[in-house]
């Protein structure tokens, strides 16, 4: 099956795009990248390759060795426009996360938005793990109703007291580089909700211990029918096998 991923063209998380290419590939599927105007690679943000404060809070050795990989894919190294992208092709949707400014381009993207709403209402598998819930959370169902694809949906995203927490360990030395918005990810998700006590799930507190290639158990991730989400990078590896039981069910 193809799956796509839409990226900005820089600042993108490092473990939540590439531990998923890496399954989904691994399982047999074919995944295909886009930008906003597409032909070139993009790139992620490169602290989370580094290391963001002291060498640490970055991608693990073994998504960064995904990350490695995935740049010499044909796909990645020429992704398609997201003006260009043929949903009729597309059989799974999956929206990467991550805080970095260039991430504004992606999680702004009105023609992105229509794509994606085209999408979802086809009822066919869509993933989103952290920031990435945002693009759901800001696109409209098309016709009269004007709500947001999300409203009727069980969903996590990155949970708020994560957000405060990175921000405030780092804030002296990087300013805003984890607040994206003046608005936390959890407020506007809830705000997209019909009934945000029931609907929204933030999930098990956590804030270090991630999840792995062969041990699920500090990962969280939440399913309502086709739709597939998860809140950080600590969840990426659990996001990307569900993800990939719900589009194999189709």
């Amino acid at each position: 099956m193809n799956v796509l991923i839409p990226l900005p063209d820089r600042d993108f998380d490092v473990t939540e795009v590439a531990v998923p290419w890496r399954l989904l590939t691994n399982a047999g599927h074919r995944v295909t990248f886009a930008t906003q105007h597409g032909g070139a690679a993009p790139a992620a943000d490169p602290l989370l390759l580094t290391g963001v404060l002291f060498g640490q809070l970055g991608a693990e050795p073994e998504p960064k060795a995904f990350y490695a990989q995935m740049l010499e894919s044909p796909e990645y190294r020429a992704p398609l426009s997201w003006s260009d992208v043929d949903l009729a092709r597309v059989d799974g949707l999956l929206l990467p996360g991550g805080h970095a400014p260039g991430m504004k381009q992606y999680l702004e993207a009105a023609p992105l938005f229509a794509k994606v709403a085209r999408h979802f209402a086809a009822g066919k598998p869509t993933g989103a793990i952290c920031h990435g819930v945002l693009v759901l959370a800001r696109t409209r169902e098309a016709g009269a109703s004007g709500k947001k694809v999300l409203h009727g949906k069980r969903t996590t995203c990155l949970p708020k007291y994560m957000e405060r927490t990175a921000y405030a360990i780092t804030a002296w030395k990087l300013g805003r580089y984890y607040r994206t918005y003046d608005a936390y990810v959890e407020d506007e998700v809830r705000a997209a909700l019909d009934d945000p006590g029931t609907q929204f799930v933030r999930g098990p507190r956590a804030l270090t211990k991630r999840g792995t290639a062969t041990d699920d158990s500090p990962a969280f991730v939440v399913e309502d029918g086709a739709y597939v989400s998860a809140r950080w990078p600590g969840d990426a590896y659990l996001f990307a096998k569900r993800f990939i039981a719900v589009l194999e069910r189709r």
